[in-house]
């Protein structure tokens, strides 16, 4: 190693020092029981809760992925995204962020899986099982793609194979996750959400300064028909000006409905200690939400001038491109002590945005294993200790699952992370929306939107899409409308709801 890449080694050993420290500090505290260990016994403050949240959202996605997909095909595609993310994000904190606080609150409900059960009287845990097994078969790919971006920053940085890399990323996420739990991954989360933002600035202000000026860097890309257009996008490693129109406009725009259904982001708003700080949380939230995605879009286009120049690689993918960040700070670490260890912040950053939401994918997904499936479904009566290191193996079980789909190099994290988005978006989000506001919602209905939501992602993805023209968009609209039909349809057929049930929603409507 170069004393360049010693610096950014050591910046990122002390970062990797900080998460696991978190870990041991909380360790104790979540040893108490299940619900301490999944939801920090509802303790969060506003800030922890906005941050941790949007952090856990974002992932390596947007360090990595949105970069990537402005860079190698223009604003279009990277524009509508972060705006249908955008607008989601505030939706999803302005109606369903306090409504589910309360109800979860008042059914003593602490995974997503147990408040569909308890919601819709469903005594058998039907639902509970179905929700964690969507959970486990979603967040494990989704977990894979965060292994994936740590492989790639490390094995990119430091020369290393891209195993060892990824399964020594993956270790450091194990080791915090089982430690601390959730109020572990939640401050960790916070903390890495300022890396994140000091990353995306840096950079933004380095690459400008390269090119001296976005003066420049907007001429050099005006002569590209599409690629500033938001109705056109160009490619670039074809040369060829695409088309964006009205349907793709729409189906990307539908990001944005994946939000109402993150396991990883609804258990924030359920973990906040006092409901009505999340006014403050919503603000801060999307403020930071905004202003991140604009600075990682704008990354991209930077990116492409610095292809151009020489200073970067010169990408032939998405995939590829998704290394602009980590090329941009190895180029800043050549000049000097203080550049080196911003570099090492800068990686830091992509470190902190993939393991943010590593952590809480690997927590959801543990809890549907060990409270909804093991102790839920089988019936399998655990102490409160005995539950915590049921919890604490089925991370590091999904973790080496995660760990082999996350072996092949060439795959891309914004693909991996569109698909599981869709899974969750149009499986939960619909459920979450009824459970919250529709009070003739039965758990047959549940049932069934749940279901055929999940489905609908793998038939339109692998099926419909292929035959192309208007079929070919993303498939969480398609399949978040079929799951609304069927929750709607299901409901009115079925036999309405106990008094007991609807009791407690009004209860709880009455609170808000």
């Amino acid at each position: 190693m170069n004393s360049s890449t010693i610096q950014i080694f050591v910046a990122m050993i002390i970062y990797f020092i900080i998460v696991v420290g978190v870990g041991l500090v909380y360790a104790k505290r979540s040893n108490k029981n299940s619900a301490e260990y999944y939801l920090g016994g509802r303790s969060l403050g506003p800030f922890v809760t906005a941050m941790s949240a949007e952090a856990s959202d974002m992932s390596g996605w947007l360090l990595m992925g949105l970069p990537a997909v402005a860079l190698v095909t223009g604003l279009a595609e990277a524009s509508w995204t972060a705006i249908g993310l955008a607008i989601g994000t505030y939706i999803n904190w302005l109606i369903v962020a306090k409504n589910l606080r309360i109800y979860t609150e008042k059914l003593n409900a602490y995974t997503l899986p147990d408040f569909f059960s308890k919601r819709f009287g469903d005594n058998k845990n039907i639902i509970s099982t179905l929700a964690a097994l969507i959970i486990i078969v979603f967040f494990i790919p989704y977990t894979a793609s965060g292994f994936a971006a740590c492989g790639k920053l490390f094995a990119s940085l430091f020369g290393m194979k891209y195993i060892t890399a990824m399964i020594l990323s993956a270790v450091v996420i194990i080791l915090y996750c089982t430690l601390g739990g959730f109020l572990a991954a939640s401050t960790t989360d916070f903390i890495q959400s300022i890396i994140m933002t000091i990353a995306l600035f840096v950079v933004l202000g380095f690459g400008e300064g390269l090119m001296h000026g976005f003066g420049n860097i907007f001429n050099n890309v005006a002569g590209m028909d599409g690629y500033l257009d938001l109705f056109k996008g160009y490619d670039v490693v074809s040369k060829t000006t695409g088309s964006y129109g009205a349907l793709p406009v729409v189906s990307t725009l539908a990001w944005g409905l994946g939000y109402f259904g993150m396991p990883h982001i609804l258990l924030r708003f359920m973990a906040i200690k006092d409901e009505n700080k999340l006014k403050l949380s919503r603000r801060v939230a999307t403020v930071w939400v905004i202003f991140s995605m604009a600075v990682a879009v704008i990354i991209g286009v930077v990116g492409y001038n610095l292809m151009l120049k020489g200073i970067v690689p010169n990408y032939g993918s998405k995939s590829e491109a998704e290394t602009i960040i980590v090329d941009v700070a190895k180029y800043l670490s050549k000049f000097g002590f203080i550049p080196a260890l911003t570099a090492g912040v800068i990686l830091a950053g992509i470190l902190a945005s993939t393991m943010s939401t590593a952590d809480s994918q690997l927590l959801a997904a543990a809890s549907g294993i060990s409270e909804n499936i093991f102790q839920g479904t089988f019936k399998i009566k655990l102490s409160e200790k005995q539950s915590v290191w049921l919890a604490r193996i089925s991370v590091v079980v999904i973790s080496v699952i995660a760990i082999f789909l996350a072996s092949n190099p060439d795959s891309s994290v914004f693909s991996i992370v569109s698909f599981a988005w869709a899974g969750f978006g149009a499986a939960f989000g619909p459920l979450v929306l009824f459970a919250l506001f529709w009070k003739r919602t039965t758990k047959e209905g549940a049932f069934a939107g749940m279901l055929s939501g999940g489905i609908m992602v793998f038939v339109w993805k692998f099926v419909i899409a292929k035959l192309g023209g208007v079929f070919a968009i993303y498939e969480l609209l398609p399949a978040f409308l079929t799951s609304c039909i069927f929750i709607v349809v299901v409901s009115l057929i079925t036999k309405k709801p106990s008094t007991e049930i609807t009791d407690i929603y009004n209860l709880v409507k009455a609170k808000k």
